[in-house]
């Protein structure tokens, strides 16, 4: 850890994610989060609901608990601290009382950065997780609301690349994954859907392609891409731009 600490190329910092369904973090941030955890980062993903809609024959409490059991251990192969939180799949609520539900989150985890789906999504919770998480930043960050932690201001956002959430959608920043892409596919197998069986599209084929597309574009082996929330030129980094010391 010494010689981690005394690299100054290393990143540092606290990663938030948060996705509306289990299986959306791992699948559009679960490479970015093993990148910075095994660079001396810490981590936090908050699944709004568990998804447990999506099944073509479980009853939804089935899935739920299979799905609660599978994003623990995809936090555990993160090394990332997880949150469940008691929305349904399908009827996430767009209201005060859960802005400010992950307000108290932003200010009890005290991120640098925050990720989370882009607005223009095909998938109604997407949409609402997006409008959700931008109120309570703000919420976070004022003094004046009181709340029963003090205020928390986020340095940055990003938006990363989930197949459902692409219209409008643009690639702003490529990070480098290459030496945590067999991880990251080891993330996604521990999750039924991504594996094939649940759903007829091919998550694991689709994110492992998209990762050497990106990293054509960003010239690495493998990349990601992250949507920066103002128009900026590419950036082509080994990490957010945010989560480091410089």
């Amino acid at each position: 850890m010494a010689a981690e600490s005394a690299n100054p190329l290393l990143p540092k910092g606290h990663l938030l994610v948060i996705g509306a369904h289990a299986g959306d973090v791992e699948n559009m941030a679960g490479a970015i989060v093993l990148k910075h955890v095994r660079n001396g980062c810490t981590a936090t993903v908050v699944h709004m609901t568990l998804g447990e809609a999506g099944h073509p024959t479980l009853a939804p409490a089935v899935y739920a608990e299979q799905r609660r059991q599978e994003i623990a251990e995809s936090g555990r192969l993160m090394g990332a601290k997880v949150i469940e939180l008691p929305y349904r799949d399908g009827l996430l609520p767009v209201n005060d009382a859960v802005k400010f539900q992950v307000c108290d989150l932003i200010r009890q985890e005290k991120p640098d950065v925050i990720l989370t789906h882009w607005k223009g999504s095909i998938h109604k919770d997407h949409t609402a997780t997006y409008e959700i998480v931008q109120e309570a930043i703000f919420y976070a960050a004022l003094p004046a609301i009181e709340r029963e932690l003090s205020a928390h201001r986020v340095r940055s956002v990003y938006y990363p690349e989930n197949w459902e959430d692409m219209e409008g959608w643009r690639a702003d920043l490529y990070l480098d994954v290459s030496d945590v892409w067999e991880e990251y596919l080891a993330v996604l197998r521990s999750h039924a859907l991504m594996r094939g069986g649940v759903s007829s599209f091919r998550y694991l084929d689709y994110y492992d392609a998209l990762g050497t597309m990106r990293g054509c574009l960003g010239g690495f082996r493998k990349a990601v891409a992250l949507m920066a929330p103002t128009g900026s030129w590419v950036q082509r980094r080994a990490y957010l731009p945010a989560m480091h010391p410089s």
